[in-house]
């Protein structure tokens, strides 16, 4: 019997966030190559940041060049006024993948409470399909079309929801693709 995962991390909410970046979930403990959000090592997430903000792919990778530098992420991730967590705080893995059509989600997260603590925030970003289904199925909000976004109302707010490409190497577009339409994002709202 599969057994139900909770999150294992914590929302990482820096001082007047104005972007909120949701996943789904995270893989297994024994893909990460830190302890923080996108871990495994061939998620490009970190890629896509370096490309975008730093014209390169390997901005956020430490010395020894087979993990990312959680420390560096962590403070640029401040700067920038991003913060981040998953759309799903307790799953079950159907098959022992992290692949997003494994997961059976359990619970959603409680992303309304999220938004409420963070009154400088402007927009949500789901970085994939199944975060962007959680999201609207969490605030009852339709997703726009991967690399799309459409304005919502919370608590007297006027936000935009994003809908990005995955930064798994599994979704099939390449990486500089993909970052070209996280850069349009980030410009978007004038955080690059």
């Amino acid at each position: 019997m599969n057994e139900i995962q909770k999150h294992p991390l914590k929302p990482f909410i820096p001082d007047g966030a104005k972007l909120l970046m949701l996943g789904s979930f995270p893989p297994d403990r024994k893909r990460w190559s830190m302890d923080f959000y996108y871990p495994n090592f061939q998620n490009d997430m970190w890629r896509i940041f370096s490309l975008v903000f730093f014209g390169r792919t390997d901005a956020f990778v430490d010395t020894s060049g087979k993990s990312f530098d959680k420390s560096l992420i962590e403070a640029f991730l401040s700067e920038k006024k991003i913060a981040l967590y998953d759309s799903a705080c307790e799953i079950v893995r159907k098959n022992g993948t992290a692949a997003d059509e494994n997961l059976a989600v359990k619970k959603l997260s409680d992303i309304s409470s999220i938004l409420k603590s963070m009154p400088e925030c402007i927009a949500v970003a789901a970085t994939g399909r199944k975060a962007a289904e959680n999201i609207g199925s969490a605030l009852s909000i339709t997703p726009p079309k991967t690399g799309d976004s459409s304005k919502f109302t919370f608590c007297e707010r006027d936000l935009y929801f994003y809908v990005m490409p995955s930064s798994s190497r599994a979704y099939p577009m390449p990486l500089k693709a993909k970052a070209k339409i996280y850069e349009g994002m980030f410009s978007r709202l004038n955080l690059l």
